[in-house]
């Protein structure tokens, strides 16, 4: 086994392997339970406006968390807390297999949060640490590539488990990933260089979890209106921390997040482009569930089924993006990645309609998760490469605090336009037909009310839509869908042109 804090010359595949399963955690764990809540509803009985808590609690307190986790990696080490994360998140499964009732499994998926804390920018600090600056870009492609492969295949495998043996079952998903990763992680992957005598800055990593946290919850209410108490306490507190944080930063001699860290432009560009791509992604999402429930009639299985096509190719192509990032700079495959999500984004704005094939929907995810993940594994060459010696395990958490803050803003900002722009059009087909607004505000009143709680499972009632006699609110809001999608494809290109603007054209000896 390496030594400790050694580098090795190549990027052994246990490494990588083992980083990226842990790394894919923090993905596949929340969405299997996301996926198969209805079955867990079923047999716990819930309280409905708790439901949501369920499958959003382990995300909360990873948002809290995870520059929390990077801090105290950088002083404890970065393999000895990773593998304290794995091992948490295996018990706290294993024990919601034996969940007797809602309160019980709720406080395992807190558990299982703070334990995959320390899954969500260990792996990448630890790559730094395990392998030579130039493979780097190479080992990044491969993890991401093996994150692909897994995201893509193993919610499938679950729905056949849980089909034959219940939903208990889908719990035995994550300890079977962690018990492996775990193996590969404490045989193969050297531990980096703790830093010590260095004190965790208390103050600052509650001042920035609180921030997170309050911010991620604001905006999952901002869902149901912005004027609610539950929306902008939330956001108050979210920015007040975030003040609070500015001056006890300047004056704490190792802060947790250090400020000099933002006056880099390469850094500042790739955590806009890490924001960008989990925005586009996590929007994208909602997207898919509204208009394909609503206007296309499709069940959440088959919206599902979309993201299956062109997964080995993805792989394949982040693969190759990691190499390229090597061998140029991350510059190109960055701008590259976020064009094609920019793409994916125009595509349906130009091919959505009541009554399009499903199959048109196909390409488009195809395009959203291929940029997705190349514009990834850029960003994250980018960011390990602006890591001063100790400080991967923050760094790389600042990254993952971009990439949740990202996931959060989307399916709040994609609803606030798709709900604003339907609105115009439904009102604009009113005026055509002859129908007051106030008559046509009752028609859509009740699909307004469908609406759900809790992001991610956001959906109009389909049979709603056909209530409203005299409106085509089918038309309406698939028009009202295409100028979301154009809206939101800006994003991306402006990040690019600041890729292309900011980011150095030539490489510099990594470190």
């Amino acid at each position: 086994m390496p030594a400790s804090g050694s580098r090795t010359g190549a990027a052994p595949a246990p490494v990588v392997l083992g980083l990226a399963i842990a790394f894919t955690i923090t993905v596949l764990d929340p969405l299997v339970l996301s996926l198969y809540l209805p079955q867990v509803s079923r047999a716990l009985h819930p309280p409905p406006e708790l439901l949501g808590l369920l499958s959003g609690a382990a995300t909360l307190v990873m948002a809290a968390g995870v520059l929390a986790a990077g801090s105290l990696g950088d002083t404890l080490g970065l393999k000895r807390l990773l593998m304290l994360g794995l091992a948490v998140v295996t018990v706290a499964d294993l024990l919601s297999v034996l969940s007797p009732g809602y309160g019980f499994l709720l406080a395992m998926r807190l558990l299982a949060g703070l334990g995959m804390t320390a899954l969500l920018g260990m792996p990448l600090a630890l790559l730094k640490a395990s392998v030579a600056p130039e493979r780097r870009p190479a080992a990044i492609g491969a993890l991401m590539a093996v994150e692909m492969v897994l995201t893509g295949s193993v919610p499938a495998v679950t729905g056949w488990v849980v089909a034959a043996a219940g939903w208990r079952f889908l719990f035995l998903v994550t300890p079977v990933l962690a018990l492996v990763s775990l193996f590969l992680t404490a045989r193969y992957v050297p531990e980096s260089r703790a830093r010590q005598h260095r004190r965790v800055d208390v103050i600052g990593v509650a001042l920035v979890g609180m921030t997170l946290l309050a911010l991620v919850v604001g905006l999952a209410a901002a869902q149901n209106g912005l004027a609610r108490p539950e929306t902008w306490v939330p956001l108050a507190v979210s920015a007040g921390a975030a003040l609070l944080f500015v001056p006890h930063a300047r004056r704490t001699r190792e802060p947790a997040l250090d400020p000099a860290l933002f006056r880099s432009a390469p850094f500042d560009v790739a955590l806009a482009a890490t924001f960008t791509l989990n925005f586009l992604v996590a929007g994208l999402g909602i997207v898919l569930g509204q208009f394909g429930v609503a206007v296309l009639s499709l069940s959440p299985d088959t919206i599902g089924l979309l993201y299956v096509p062109g997964t080995l190719l993805i792989a394949g192509a982040v693969t190759l993006a990691g190499r390229l990032t090597g061998k140029l700079t991350p510059r190109p495959v960055m701008v590259t990645g976020l064009l094609v999500m920019a793409a994916s984004g125009l595509l349906i704005a130009a091919t959505a309609g009541p009554a399009m094939a499903v199959w048109l929907l196909v390409p488009a995810v195809w395009l959203c998760n291929l940029g997705s993940v190349v514009t990834s594994a850029s960003v994250s060459e980018t960011v390990l490469a602006q890591a001063p010696p100790g400080r991967s395990g923050t760094v790389a958490s600042v990254q993952m605090a971009f990439a949740v803050t990202g996931a959060a803003f989307g399916p709040t900002v994609y609803l606030l336009l798709l709900n604003l722009l339907f609105e115009r059009q439904w009102l604009s087909d009113a005026r055509s037909r002859g129908i007051s607004a106030t008559q046509a505000g009752q028609a859509v009143d009740a699909v307004r009310g469908g609406m759900a709680q809790s992001p991610g499972s956001t959906v109009y009632d389909p049979n709603l839509l056909r209530q409203a006699s005299g409106l085509d609110l089918g038309l309406d809001f698939t028009n009202g869908l295409r100028l979301t999608m154009l809206i939101v494809s800006v994003v991306p290109l402006v990040v690019a042109a600041l890729a292309l603007r900011l980011m150095p054209r030539r490489g510099k000896r990594r470190t």
